[in-house]
């Protein structure tokens, strides 16, 4: 990822591919989930091979997979107020179609090029059951930033570490290039995190997963009360797991 806070995420498209986490101590009770069950949870969410129009999607995103997060509200933060707002394809492709196709975004986020790319990778959230919800991060009113929150231990992510069930991860995309390289990411991971962990009593942990190669959101994620707890080999990228736990988190 790009310059610190130009990019805290990747895409979350599925693999088969496997991979193999490095051990950590401080994960116990620790979850493994089976190839059967996973094969399960990422077939097509639509049975009837039916699709969903752009605009619709948003509010089928919005439901009880992650705790109704289109009503969880805003948070203060110190740079201010900030609120997740699930996207809506109509209203919001333009704005993030631009981001993403910002050299340094494009270089980890690889969603560059015409809107229809950027659209597709919605539209595939969007479309779904819920299990993952793109938002944009509004600051003070404000949408500079893009954000998606997701069941990890519903997504192939949990082919490659020790899933627990509800486990949350998320994906951080800050836009403009002013808002970049001063320690807003870490205050806004932080913030969202918190959020996540208030809104979703059922989730012991956020999770992420920055390109192991980029320095500044790793440190950006350890600013923010996240802990590095094993390096992991996806499909696109060898990445550093980033947990903030409950139990933890008034500690970090």
């Amino acid at each position: 990822m790009s310059p610190t806070d130009a990019s805290t995420g990747a895409s979350t498209h599925a693999s088969t591919d496997t991979g193999t986490a490095a051990p950590s101590n401080e994960d116990t009770l620790e979850l493994r989930l089976t190839d059967d069950f996973l094969a399960l949870l990422t077939e097509d969410p639509d049975p009837c091979g039916g699709s969903t129009k752009a605009g619709q999607g948003g509010l089928r995103a919005s439901g009880e997979l992650l705790d109704h997060l289109a009503d969880w509200g805003a948070v203060v933060t110190p740079a201010g107020t900030l609120q997740l707002v699930p996207v809506r394809l109509e209203r919001d492709l333009p704005l993030i179609s631009r981001w993403m196709n910002d050299s340094a975004v494009d270089s980890y986020w690889k969603l560059g090029g015409a809107e229809d790319v950027t659209a597709n990778h919605l539209r595939t959230q969007l479309g779904g059951d819920g299990r993952s919800i793109p938002c944009l991060g509004l600051l003070n009113g404000t949408p500079m930033s893009y954000w998606e929150i997701y069941r990890a231990d519903l997504d192939p992510l949990a082919r490659h570490y020790p899933a627990r069930p509800h486990d949350t991860g998320i994906h951080l995309l800050i836009g403009p290039v002013a808002d970049r390289g001063r320690g807003l990411g870490s205050t806004l991971l932080r913030a969202v995190a918190d959020l996540v962990l208030d809104r979703r009593p059922s989730c012991a942990r956020v999770v992420a997963e920055p390109d192991l190669r980029n320095f500044p959101s790793i440190s950006a994620f350890l600013s923010a009360g996240f802990r590095y707890s094993a390096e992991v080999d996806l499909p696109d990228k060898r990445a550093a797991l980033m947990c903030r736990d409950r139990l933890l988190r008034d500690l970090m």
